[in-house]
């Protein structure tokens, strides 16, 4: 009895070796092929900060010297844009400006137009520093929900004579918060080390970002094919701001419609979705400036945290993980077709990100590669 023990262990090891041997081949066969992962989310989510944070961790070199020198020129929109809106407000809000000197630069940038210079003039640069120094311009900018701003106003403005000094070359920094709006779709290819108990190797990543706007959503069908996972971007520090495209609708809301779309969506029903509830920073700082998502959305008074969440006490920690439990009632939400019903719970992951953080977001595509690497291996049967 013994030795037919022994043999019929034997046997059932050879098996399970052939068993597992089969599988991992089905999984470098996977691997071999290109992971594609789709970013979704609203218009000024952050989803191309993210692509940009890819290129710095993951590609050699990161940006090249001409790609940093073709960003100048975006940042020098960024810089117009921001003063002319904040100018332009002023007077529309009826506020008054410092003195009548501060006036008529004021009236300089409102007769450029939106057309952005070619290059900073000292004269333009000393203009734009009188303004931003201006305590009307000040209480306009602490009002900037009320109009359409980019978030990286301040992070320009207050950089304006660094970056006009002669052969300033962008930072990684001003690239990540440099701000253009996506039209077509960006993609960005990298590969990461894959574990020694998969064979080691290289595994290539392609993400592909694509416009956030109602009008370009049209383009997210084109790329839903062979898609491993999806990042969807939600901006939590939005939740006082309106759609440039609809003033009347507010950006998060309309996030978390877009999310229930996603999560409901037919195509993706077998995809992994991980969620990055971004621009934390800004979330915090409305906070600490007296802001509160009540206004907004009344049931947060009544929102109750979840055991989980640390520190319920403080406003910010409260906020977030109140936007968080939004999101998790949508998943919870049965699928809308039966079809989808039998394919058991599916799972949805959640990070609080920081797009502009290059730490933050290493150590938060760290837990996606590993997330996306399990579900793999669980649909090979290894886990």
């Amino acid at each position: 009895m013994l030795l037919k023990d022994c043999f019929r262990r034997s046997s059932e090891e050879i098996l399970r070796k052939k068993q597992l041997d089969k599988r991992l081949t089905e999984i470098n066969r996977k691997f071999i092929d290109s992971m594609k992962i789709l970013l979704l989310g609203a218009g000024e989510s952050g989803k191309t900060t993210i692509i940009k944070q890819m290129k710095i961790l993951h590609v050699q070199n990161g940006f090249s010297f001409d790609e940093r020198l073709d960003k100048l020129h975006d940042i020098i929109e960024n810089i117009h844009e921001s003063i002319f809106e904040l100018v332009q407000q002023v007077v529309l809000m009826n506020l008054q400006f410092d003195s009548i000197e501060n006036g008529r630069c004021a009236e300089e940038i409102l007769r450029m137009g939106k057309h952005a210079p070619c290059f900073l003039s000292m004269e333009y640069v000393q203009r734009v520093r009188a303004l931003w120094a201006d305590s009307g311009v000040k209480r306009c900018f602490k009002r900037s929900n009320e109009f359409q701003l980019i978030d990286s106003t301040k992070y320009f403005l207050d950089r304006i004579e660094k970056i006009s000094m002669p052969g300033y070359i962008p930072s990684n920094s001003d690239i990540l918060n440099c701000r253009k709006k996506t039209t077509g779709i960006q993609e960005v290819s990298f590969q990461i080390k894959m574990p020694k108990s998969l064979g080691g190797g290289f595994q290539e990543f392609r993400i592909f970002d694509v416009g956030g706007q109602r009008s370009h959503r049209v383009k997210w069908m084109q790329v839903f094919e062979g898609i491993e996972a999806v990042l969807f971007m939600i901006a939590c520090g939005s939740f006082d701001q309106t759609l440039r495209e609809d003033p009347k609708q507010n950006r998060l809301s309309e996030a978390f419609e877009l999310f229930r779309g996603v999560w409901h969506n037919r195509f993706l029903a077998d995809t992994g979705l991980i969620v990055f509830l971004n621009k934390q920073d800004i979330l915090e700082q409305k906070i600490l400036a007296g802001k509160s998502i009540k206004h907004y959305f009344p049931e947060y008074e009544v929102y109750v945290a979840t055991a989980d969440s640390d520190n319920m006490c403080d406003e910010f920690t409260r906020t977030r993980y109140f936007i968080k439990s939004k999101l998790v009632d949508i998943a919870n939400e049965p699928p809308r077709r039966t079809s989808l019903l039998a394919r058991g719970k599916r799972s949805c992951y959640y990070h609080f990100t920081v797009a502009t953080d290059t730490n933050n977001v290493r150590m938060v595509f760290n837990d996606v590669h590993n997330i996306i690497l399990a579900r793999n291996l669980q649909s090979v049967g290894i886990v």
